[in-house]
């Protein structure tokens, strides 16, 4: 085959490394943001960690900057190489975190109690480092042997771990490293005095009628324990007593037991007006360090000449400062789409921020907002995707605050929302011995003037997290 050469022209787009960078920081949120500023003062030598100031970063950067614009730094006003995200009354406040035992460590400390030898005590430790988060230990006991042959070099047995893992169920909190829910919940029944009628038939019920409990086939359950429905209503009581996961009853963990979440922007709402703000409490504040445009300007000779010496290390500087500019450049821009953006939905969501009230939710989805701030739907995504606004009456997940449009028979379009909550009001005041079924909710709704298939009644019960009918049955 014959090489050839031709020309081809086409039109292609492609993003640049600043537009790249810029894209990054505005899907941080404000936690993730505070550490990639750091991370890019330790990479970046010419970036400074600035005192909180109240001047307001006005002026563009450069795209493109000369040395004889760095020349002329030492005349330009210091916000000029700076971000401000502060006002006046913000005060640094220092965020004290603990970290407490977890709940591995809570338990192999309770084995030092136990008289076990230094073999039977190592394996324990590694069967104690097998069991996850919830409590559970999900893993075979045959393959948790291979690992220990493999990785700690002792040869063991099914058989032994079987006996080492009956010690780690008499420890706390009860129910610790069940492999499944009837085990767990019989562990927690153990560790309970039989003192009472109620709890021996909730032991009873567990021990040989796991399936059908869990199917909810109360009637069934009834006539074979032959117990009256009182009776079995307080052994219900008294399963439901326990915990499905044992793993949540250790809370001296720290941050990954107890999760909290910082918002990205702060509203308030007095005397009906509101006050929107971007929380930048613990972000830190960066500029240019004044010392290297002096090094700049010590290599450059009084005709603008640089010596060939001085050239190399000339590049490398400025190359640095055109970064850090950039980089503060994208973080300005970053808080002014987000402050946009969500003075954008504030605006189009403002009945609903005065309240709360999630039935006074408009249906609002990325393209409407997108029109709104002339910004790409992308963008808005990016913008409300992880990020959280604190208000009087609680703390919101953006991503929450949109959702389709439905259409009532009178032809007024509706928020999903509504829907939500009217269902999850049904649900709430039905009858629990005779639940509705998806096709009974979906004749409700219709009857109410809202047009929904069961299909999309099914859909929102499962967002709302509500189990079938079946599954809801009490007695």
């Amino acid at each position: 085959m014959a090489i050839s050469q031709r020309q081809i022209q086409r039109m292609q787009q492609t993003l640049s490394p600043q537009q790249i960078q810029m894209i990054k920081l505005l899907e941080l949120p404000t936690m993730q943001l505070e550490q990639r500023i750091k991370q890019e003062i330790e990479e970046n030598i010419v970036l400074e960690e600035n005192e909180r100031s109240s001047e307001e970063d006005a002026d563009e950067l450069p795209q493109q900057i000369s040395v004889d614009e760095y020349l002329r730094e030492d005349e330009t006003p210091s916000y000029k190489s700076r971000i401000n995200n502060y006002s006046k009354d913000d005060k640094q406040r220092p965020v004290y975190l603990t970290e407490g035992r977890s709940l591995q460590e809570y338990l192999v400390e309770q084995l030092g109690y136990r008289n076990l030898s230094e073999h039977d005590m190592r394996l324990t430790v590694y069967l104690i480092g097998s069991i996850d988060e919830d409590g559970y230990l999900r893993r075979d006991l045959e393959s948790v042997a291979d690992d220990i042959a493999f990785t700690v070099g002792i040869e063991t047995s099914a058989e032994e771990l079987e006996r080492l893992l009956k010690i780690v169920h008499e420890l706390e909190p009860a129910g610790i490293g069940a492999r499944n829910l009837r085990e767990c919940l019989l562990l927690q029944m153990e560790q309970l005095p039989m003192n009472s009628r109620s709890r021996r038939l909730a032991r009873k019920i567990l021990t040989g009628y796991f399936e059908e409990f869990v199917k909810k086939h109360y009637e069934k359950l009834i006539a074979r324990l032959q117990v009256s429905e009182e009776d079995f209503r307080e052994a219900i009581a008294e399963i439901r007593r326990l915990s499905p996961k044992p793993g949540n009853l250790y809370t001296e963990g720290g941050t990954d037991t107890t999760p909290y979440i910082i918002p990205d922007f702060l509203l308030d709402y007095q005397e009906g007006q509101f006050q929107l703000s971007l929380n930048s409490s613990n972000v830190p504040e960066v500029r240019v360090n004044r010392r290297y445009v002096e090094m700049i300007r010590d290599m450059v000779t009084s005709n603008g000449s640089v010596h060939e010496k001085d050239r190399e290390a000339l590049q490398f500087v400025k190359s640095k400062i055109d970064s850090a500019k950039w980089f503060i450049s994208a973080i300005k821009q970053r808080h002014d789409t987000l402050m946009r953006t969500m003075q954008t939905i504030l605006d189009y969501q403002q009945e609903y921020f005065k309240d709360g009230d999630q039935s006074k939710l408009r249906p609002m989805i990325l393209k409407d907002i997108a029109d709104r701030t002339g910004l790409d739907v992308s963008t808005i995504s990016r913008v409300v995707n992880s990020k959280y606004v604190q208000t009087q009456f609680g703390i919101i997940l953006l991503k929450s605050l949109f959702s389709e449009a439905m259409q009532t028979d009178s032809g007024e379009e509706v928020s999903s929302y509504e829907i939500k909550n009217l269902l999850q009001k049904c649900i709430d005041e039905e009858d629990k011995r005779h639940p509705l079924t998806d096709e009974t909710l979906m004749d409700i709704l219709n009857a109410k003037g809202y047009r929904i298939a069961r299909r999309t009644v099914a859909k929102y019960r499962e967002m709302l997290g509500i189990p079938v009918a079946r599954l809801r049955k009490q007695i």
